[in-house]
């Protein structure tokens, strides 16, 4: 679940507004309290393409694609991309430097030996990031997710660089988009946050990747997801672990655990057919176990999981590509593409926060 967008509340402080930042609670300050946005609720009817925008009103929102990539000589890589939007209150959004919402931007290329991270800030409103339609576009500064076409997730270019990698992809895919949870409604805790939710886990990806000087040809699967909310974690909740799996036979797999101080984690996720149809998975059709761990900056990290969901005859090992896929940014966390192997094979990718 791509929530940790939250890194925006860093950008807040960075960001010279005239309101403090309020007192954090739960994970980054996910759990604060947000009653004058607009809330998360049941029902939304999605539209498209208007949904690709920003959502006034909410408070948070993210575009995040990842892809799991290999070159014509058989390495693995990793590539994300990342646009975080914030809102800083809930007022009209003002023209120019009196515009309230903060952007964020991170990167990162991962190969089995090296993992780079680099992140961007700008404010709203002076055209430094964004996000418009027709033609689609999210960017900040030269980073950009970009599509010429009518359809916009249906051919896009994806690039970033910085000190140490760049890349540029082509994304295509001519299959449906994948509304998360109950209809796009996706629940975090059994008091009720949530954010709304879809994703397009069938694009494909080939391009070239540069790494720490060699350039790279790469193809293989690519993965969006499209969150916005106004407060969905509890004051509880501490981190997550969160999980997009492409399997060899064209099913995936979406799983988030939400971690918290008392009690046990809240556990959901979602089937994903070959055909495009989905299953909501609860936490009981769902075995979901850390298994090897590795000292990343300083801490144990859980770099390998057991996963299982028996009425899908699923019985599964991941195994982190580059256990050191730390991103050291302000606010850091881990994150990077992961083999999978046992009933299936595949591939996918891994976030945790929070440790």
């Amino acid at each position: 679940m791509r929530i940790n967008a939250v890194l925006v509340l860093l950008a807040l402080s960075l960001a010279g507004c005239d309101q403090p930042v309020p007192e954090q609670k739960g994970f980054a300050g996910l759990g604060n309290q947000a009653q004058a946005f607009t809330p998360v609720t049941p029902g939304r009817v999605f539209s498209f393409p208007a949904d690709h925008g920003a959502h006034d009103g909410f408070r948070i929102e993210w575009w995040y694609v990842t892809a799991n990539l290999k070159d014509q000589q058989g390495h693995d890589f990793g590539v994300q991309w990342t646009l975080f939007r914030s809102a800083l209150n809930a007022r009209p959004q003002q023209p120019g430097w009196a515009n309230q919402t903060i952007w964020l931007g991170h990167a990162a290329v991962t190969s089995a030996s090296a993992h780079h991270a680099a992140e961007r800030y700008a404010r709203g409103g002076v055209e430094q990031a964004g996000v418009r339609l027709a033609p689609f576009e999210a960017w900040i500064d030269d980073w950009r997710f970009a599509s010429q076409a009518d359809d916009p997730l249906s051919d896009m270019q994806l690039s970033a660089r910085d000190r140490q990698f760049s890349y540029q992809l082509h994304l295509t895919s001519s299959r449906p988009l994948v509304l998360q949870g109950s209809d796009g409604f996706s629940q975090k805790s059994e008091q009720g946050q949530a954010s709304y939710y879809y994703s397009q886990p069938f694009f494909q990806a080939s391009g070239t990747v540069q790494i720490d000087g060699q350039t790279h040809t790469v193809s293989g699967p690519a993965w969006l997801d499209r969150e916005w909310s106004s407060q969905p974690l509890t004051a509880n909740q501490t981190g997550w672990d969160w999980f997009s799996l492409h399997l060899d036979s064209g099913e995936h797999v979406m799983l988030y655990r939400m971690r918290q101080r008392d009690g046990a984690p809240y556990l959901t996720g979602t089937w994903i057919g070959a055909d495009g149809q989905t299953q909501t998975l609860r936490a009981e059709q769902i075995r979901l176990t850390p298994q090897a761990t590795a000292k990343v900056a300083g801490r144990t990290m859980p770099v390998g999981w057991s996963i299982g969901i028996p009425e899908r005859h699923l019985d599964i090992h991941l195994e982190a590509l580059n256990p050191q896929a730390w991103m050291n940014l302000r606010i850091p966390y881990w994150e990077g593409p992961v083999r999978i192997s046992g009933s299936q094979g595949g591939q996918g990718y891994l976030e945790m926060t929070g440790y």
